[in-house]
């Protein structure tokens, strides 16, 4: 349908570029749309797996619901298709404010309000819905620059859209959030998509544009410009707000690494608390209790050679230097700036006992899993102090393809031991890791410690969701066979070993739960 403002030559819409040039132009637009769309996408699941958890579940909310909505946008398009050029300008308009200010926003309603899901929830329809209406306002535009059959069009048009995602896919990972980072990203994406879509309609279809709608995309789009590029001016006086607000007036470190979000706070009120990705990693109110409990059982055999799985804040490592006859520690953390902060800041370099200058101990910045497969000395014990297994990214540490390395790691006489998520709190994550370790070719031997202050150690430290804050850890010590007795060294706080009806009860609900054929650790959920 040809608007009636639009000039005609023969029949043919008049456009200020040849045919050619003008579908070119047009299909460019298409990638540069595709390519934000997909990055407003991204950076919805990033920033919900980072503020709520459960990257698989953000992921799976945030996709459906906006393939939802573009289908209810693709509907609402029809309406527009008269006016195509001025709608579409307006749309890029609504859709850039939206989607560049989204992170802004879903982190504020976390920071002030500590809730995100609803704010989550809003901004994937009304996004959703504004590239949902997108193609067919192209699809008219394409039409008048150059007539072609319709399938041909449809072709054009999705094509440039599928390579524009591909694009804006790598982009997100690769330079959006290394460059610019989560917030300032998003705020750039939506000025390109503005940008993008004010010059096509004002270079090649000006023509169908009055005095007044030409002013008006002028000033709307230039309005939305503007917005973005203040924001992104004041983001970092935005983001040391909101720390406060999450984490408190006293923030000793922040700083974004290549791979996580990281904050020091306090000393406060006698407490120091590390986050990481914005859950409480460490607090120093009670992780004596915790580190302890989680190293003390495994030295009661041969532990002249340990090695430690993450622990890159150097507190596993305090309590295995205690014992003098250990004559080798290797520390094996994924992000080198973790170790870097608990050997160069006083406050947490103090609370490690500065573990990291002593010569016994040696530090890999390697992945876990990858640095396992090709290790091969031997060890009497290995720790596994690893982020929390309700934490999706890692699932994989909690895999028995995992403990069956470990296991071949593990010298005559070695053991295991595993964080495995507070019992009373999580059973079906503590007990499908209990499950994983056994069918990586261990015995086990669950414990649990109680007198736990802070929240989730992998998760928030407030919890918003209604659930009850856990009051213990819990634990599985495993060796190549059968253990004795657990016992504790003195000083460690008391320890509860589970009792058979309660192993029996864990593990056939464990059991029950499990698909036929599926490994126990792809159950291991931040829900439960």
């Amino acid at each position: 349908m040809i608007d009636q403002q639009t000039p005609l030559r023969g029949g043919v819409p008049c456009i200020p570029v040849r045919p050619r040039t003008g579908r070119f132009l047009v299909l460019a637009v298409v990638f540069v749309c595709a390519a934000c769309g997909l990055v407003y996408e991204l950076e919805l699941v990033a920033l919900a797996s980072y503020l709520i958890g459960d990257s698989v579940t953000q992921a799976s909310v945030v996709l459906s619901l906006m393939v939802f909505a573009m289908g209810i946008g693709s509907l609402l398009a029809k309406r527009l298709r008269a006016r195509a050029a001025v709608g579409f300008g307006l749309l890029e308009a609504a859709l850039a404010l939206v989607g560049g200010s989204s992170a802004l926003i879903l982190y504020a309603s976390f920071a002030w309000l500590g809730e995100s899901r609803y704010a989550l929830v809003g901004f994937s329809l009304v996004i959703g819905v504004l590239i949902g209406a997108e193609i067919p306002l192209l699809m008219t535009l394409i039409q008048r620059v150059d007539r072609q059959d319709a399938g041909g069009a449809v072709a054009d048009l999705f094509a440039a859209d599928y390579v524009g995602a591909l694009v804006g896919g790598l982009a997100f990972p690769f330079l959006l959030l290394p460059v610019m980072g989560q917030l300032t990203g998003a705020l750039f994406t939506g000025a390109v998509n503005a940008a993008a879509g004010l010059a096509l309609v004002l270079w090649v279809f000006r023509h169908d544009l009055n005095p007044r709608s030409r002013w008006l995309l002028v000033a709307v789009n230039a309005a939305v410009i503007a917005l973005l590029a203040t924001a992104s001016v004041l983001v970092d006086d935005f983001e040391r707000a909101a720390r406060r607000a999450v984490y408190g007036g006293e923030v000793r470190v922040a700083m974004q690494t290549d791979l996580q979000e990281v904050v020091l706070t306090g000393p406060r009120d006698g407490s120091l608390d590390l986050y990481l990705d914005g859950r409480l990693r460490v607090s120093s109110r009670d992780e004596y209790r915790f580190h302890e409990a989680l190293v003390h059982p495994a030295m009661k055999g041969p532990h002249r050679r340990v090695l430690i799985l993450g622990g890159g804040d150097g507190l596993a490592a305090r309590e295995v230097l205690r014992y003098p006859d250990v004559t080798s520690v290797v520390v094996v953390e994924l992000d080198p700036a973790v170790t870097r902060l608990a050997r160069t800041d006083p406050a947490l370099s103090a609370l490690n006992a500065h573990a990291f200058d002593d010569p016994r101990l040696t530090t890999v910045a390697e992945d876990a899993f990858t640095w396992l497969r090709a290790a091969r000395d031997r060890y009497d014990v290995v720790i596994s102090d690893l982020p929390d297994p309700g934490i999706t990214a890692s699932t994989k540490l909690y895999s028995a393809e995992f403990y069956g390395l470990v296991a071949g790691a593990l010298g005559p006489g070695g053991r295991l031991v595993v964080h495995a998520s507070p019992p009373s709190n999580r059973p079906a994550t503590f007990w499908t890791v209990e499950a994983s370790v056994r069918a990586g070719g261990l015995s086990t031997r669950p414990y649990r410690v109680e007198g736990r202050l802070t929240g989730f150690a992998g998760g928030p430290d407030r919890v918003t969701d209604g659930t009850e804050a856990p009051r213990d850890w819990g634990f599985v010590l495993a060796a190549r066979s059968a253990g004795g007795r657990l016992g504790m060294d003195p000083g460690a706080p008391a320890l509860r070993t589970l009792g058979e009806g309660e192993l029996l009860a864990g593990r056939r609900a464990v059991e029950r739960a499990r698909w036929h054929g599926v490994p126990p650790s792809t159950l291991v959920h931040p829900r439960y």
